[in-house]
């Protein structure tokens, strides 16, 4: 008899026990959701700017389409995390983004040659990959429309593309990662290289008008003509230092070497050019890891570390060392600017997306309100959170450093 009653009472005490494990587990209840914080940093920006921005040509802020840099240098960034995690979505995004823009003939909606503004070559980036993977000729037409612009645009005295053609004389170091590294890929693609040495001359110039002679830095700009109000009347340059120049420049250098060949004579001065940066770099990074917008004042009133610039930086130093370009030591500046990155100017928000703030939403030289490239013109451009010249670069940064 006693045994009996043990054995209902046992039965009893694993029913109840069923009963609270079901209970806490509700079997209508859905699946616990890998949370976007697991992810890795790159795929944390890229989803949450698709979660803000539906359509890819809305990154900019505006709900218009339009061909323009600033879509460029992001949708290149989701090129590179589809090269990494071999998701279509991503690609996705990019190709409905050209779909939208361009044309059966070629054609680019927005986009007017005869501008002759070099910002807008950057986002031909994009059809090289795109061509490749959809064979339609669209994408090689457009593309070869934009490089007829590079063939007729007005140049230096001795050869440097002009920033617009409404920026007489003028090269900026903008400029470089807007058209050399289309340019090169494009002469390495379809045409042997024949053009590698035009590419590396727009550097050449650069380095020969533009270098500080004692930080070694570049200044953002330069005007041939030294008409400009912004100008130094001796050597031609703007007055100051701006971090986001640099990492447009540092950029350019480690993209366009992708393309010259091991034996090209001018890939050891290019990466001359690179190294010699990334030393005189070094020295303006906070010990936060970040740099400040403008670049050599430090903690001067109103001067602030700055998102764009500092992912620009952390980019091309863990490319450059991943590459063999740089020392490996610059892997470890690169870490500690994402660091930076991550740690000061990351928000989480409440749906689990993040923020890139302390971003410069835009600077330039001259134009109308003028530009006089001051430190006080600089340090008050307004920031804008998620400005895409921040979150393009914080992605391929991410990439390169595997974070």
């Amino acid at each position: 008899m006693l045994n009996k009653l043990f054995y209902i009472f046992s039965v009893f005490l694993f029913v109840l026990a069923s009963c609270k494990e079901n209970t806490a587990h509700k079997p209508n209840q859905p699946p616990v959701v890998k949370s976007l914080a697991d992810e890795k940093w790159s795929v944390q920006m890229a989803q949450s700017i698709m979660e803000r921005n539906p359509k890819a040509y809305q990154i900019d802020g505006r709900d218009t389409q339009k061909w323009d840099y600033v879509h460029g240098l992001v949708l290149k960034a989701f090129l590179d995390i589809h090269d990494t995690t071999n998701d279509t979505t991503y690609l996705k995004y990019v190709v409905e983004y050209a779909d939208d823009l361009i044309n059966e003939d070629g054609s680019i909606e927005t986009y007017k040659l005869a501008d002759y503004n070099i910002d807008m070559i950057n986002a031909g980036k994009l059809l090289f990959a795109i061509y490749d993977s959809t064979k339609n000729e669209k994408y090689l037409k457009a593309a070869q429309l934009l490089k007829s612009q590079l063939e007729d645009h007005p140049r230096t005295t001795e050869g440097g593309f002009w920033h617009k053609k409404r920026y007489p004389s003028q090269m900026w170091l903008d400029g470089l990662y807007m058209g050399a590294p289309f340019y090169a890929e494009y002469t390495t693609a379809f045409e042997e290289g024949k053009n590698l040495d035009d590419v590396a001359k727009q550097f050449q110039l650069i380095q020969k008008y533009a270098v500080d002679p004692e930080t070694k830095l570049l200044y953002h700009g330069w005007d041939e003509s030294k008409e400009q109000r912004w100008a130094n009347p001796e050597t031609g340059v703007s007055p100051n230092f701006w971090s986001r120049s640099l990492g447009w420049y540092a950029m350019a250098l480690v993209d366009v070497l992708d393309y010259f060949p091991e034996d090209h004579p001018k890939r050891l001065e290019l990466i001359d050019y690179l190294q010699q940066l990334a030393e005189a770099l070094v020295p303006f990074q906070d010990e936060s890891g970040l740099w400040y917008q403008v670049t050599n004042m430090g903690e001067k009133e109103g001067n602030y570390l700055e998102a764009s610039g500092s992912s620009m930086f952390a980019y091309a130093f863990a490319k450059g060392a991943n590459k063999g370009y740089l020392d490996t030591k610059f892997k470890d500046v690169a870490n500690k600017a994402f660091d930076g990155l991550t740690n000061e100017l990351i928000v989480r928000n409440e749906d689990g997306t993040i923020t890139l703030t302390q971003v410069c939403a835009v600077a330039g030289l001259g134009g109308d309100p003028y530009r006089d490239g001051s430190y006080e013109y600089y340090i008050n451009e307004r920031k804008q959170d998620n400005d895409p010249k921040g979150t393009g670069p914080f992605i391929m940064a991410a990439i390169q450093l595997g974070r």
